[in-house]
């Protein structure tokens, strides 16, 4: 396939276990479970930040959060940061955007500083919220829908999440990504469009018709135990009483029933978004474009959802938080319903989908392409997976600044405190194969001193290993 289209389809804050294909008999994804038939799952694949922003930026430039340095939301991302949609234009794709993008602040009113993103369709909608006089939702909702806007205004922000899904934002975004495809690409050159959905982010709402899908009784509990918080670093106990950013309740403000009404919100959310996506796969089959389209469906980070005695996102590196689904379905290449292991990360994306279009991959992408994997190729690949969380939007005494490191059965999680402090260090230790869930943290386990001492060391190898090295040396000195 002569450089193929590309179609990505990517939520805000959606779980890597709120897909029916990986596992989950509570939700309903008869369209993602299509998809994935039709292709290849990820079933690790991690994400560089548990908050958007950062998250976003390494999938935009294909670079580790320290290397781009969008190390927190409402930073920008410094502007000599190339995004792999710039190559693409210049290669000859057109590139669009529907919804959310966040290599900005978009707080108050701002509306994101644009770098040179190449992207030609620029339908930028942070989020569903009143905000932005740039925000083309809102501009499309007040002109359409105007006695509905008026309406949500009046209730808040809830308001927006619990509007009818003909004007809903989800549906919105997938009616936007069906008008390029139907009308608004050029039909003379291969193209590029990402979808970003708000959903199933916070606030915890959706249309009435979604929430009627899933009973109550019929939502899984969190995953936790009495006495958890306990056995975890204090930054856990601090976010259960007030989540991150103080965006909304914190775990212990929830009292059983609203907690149950969260996680049912957040599942219909991940429905209505499904339903959007087999609108737009649907457009893709009507218009001819299937069979020469590669789409991705995947989500910048995930969503505590009372896991853990926690809520929403943060300094937080459970696999609820930072594994995210990756379905890709790639014409003529991937195997169809096909799994893989493998630790893949987001900034694997950018360099697959450049080296897709036969573009070389450029010195400062510090990802790998996943076509070896996706044609079912029995190569060597990386055995560890790294994520930064530092200091972004805490509203908790203490700076917080995390890194993870998965490598196998193991997962450790650093609480880095200030060089000159005394004070014990605070961290996590999993052991994936005998505990899935992480509910029983080893950092402090005899038995496991050298294993969290040897996966220490390695983790300051990998930091050395993904530094910033991409500049030329042009000569000795």
């Amino acid at each position: 396939m002569e450089q193929p289209n590309i179609l990505l389809l990517c939520t805000d804050q959606q779980r890597f276990d709120a897909v029916g294909a990986s596992g989950n008999p509570h939700i309903d994804t008869p369209h993602l479970d299509r998809l994935a038939a039709d292709g290849v799952l990820f079933e690790n694949c991690y994400v560089q930040s548990p908050v958007c922003g950062p998250s976003r930026a390494s999938l935009m430039t294909g670079r580790y959060v320290p290397s781009h340095g969008l190390y927190a939301n409402g930073v920008d991302l410094p502007a000599h940061e190339r995004l792999f949609t710039r190559d693409l234009a210049d290669a000859g794709y057109d590139c669009g955007l529907v919804g959310k993008l966040h290599l900005g602040a978009c707080a108050g009113g701002r509306s994101e500083p644009r770098t040179d993103d190449g992207l030609r369709v620029f339908r930028w909608a942070h989020d569903p919220y009143p905000g932005s006089s740039e925000n083309a939702y809102h501009r499309w909702l007040r002109a359409r829908y105007p006695e509905l806007y008026e309406e949500a205004l009046q209730q808040g922000g809830h308001g927006f999440d619990a509007m009818p899904t003909r004007a809903h934002y989800t549906h919105w975004i997938g009616q936007e990504t069906i008008d390029f495809l139907r009308r608004d690409r050029k039909a003379d050159a291969p193209f590029f469009v990402a979808a970003n959905f708000f959903d199933p982010h916070h606030g915890f709402g959706a249309p009435q018709e979604y929430l009627d899908r899933y009973p109550l009784q019929d939502v899984p509990a969190p995953v936790t135990f009495e006495g958890e918080l306990a056995t975890k670093p204090p930054i856990h106990t601090e976010a259960s009483e007030r989540s991150y950013a103080g965006a909304a309740k914190g775990y212990a403000e929830y009292s059983a029933a609203e907690l149950q009404e969260a996680r049912r919100a957040y599942y219909a959310m991940v429905s209505l978004v499904d339903d959007e996506v087999g609108r737009i796969l649907d457009a893709l089959e009507e218009e001819g474009l299937a069979e020469t389209t590669i789409v991705v469906f995947t989500s910048d980070h995930g969503e505590m959802l009372g896991d853990h005695q926690l809520m929403l996102k943060g300094p937080f590196m459970y696999d609820c938080a930072i594994k995210v689904p990756l379905i890709m379905r790639w014409p003529g290449l991937s195997q169809p319903g096909s799994r893989r292991q493998e630790l893949v990360q987001w900034v694997d994306l950018a360099p697959t989908f450049l080296g897709a279009a036969g573009l070389p991959v450029p010195d400062a992408v510090q990802g790998e392409s996943l076509e070896p994997l996706m044609r079912g190729a029995d190569v060597s690949w990386r055995e560890w997976a790294l994520c930064h969380y530092r200091n972004s939007g805490n509203p908790y005494p203490d700076p917080a600044h995390v890194t993870m490191l998965r490598h196998g059965r193991y997962k450790l999680v650093v609480h880095h405190g200030s060089p000159a402090s005394s004070r014990e260090r605070a961290g996590e230790l999993y052991d994936l194969e005998t505990d899935p869930q992480e509910l029983t943290n080893l950092w402090d386990e005899e038995g496991h001193r050298e294993t969290r001492r040897w996966l220490q060391e390695m983790l300051l190898d990998v930091e050395v290993a993904t530094e910033d090295r991409s500049a030329a040396r042009v000569a000795v000195w």
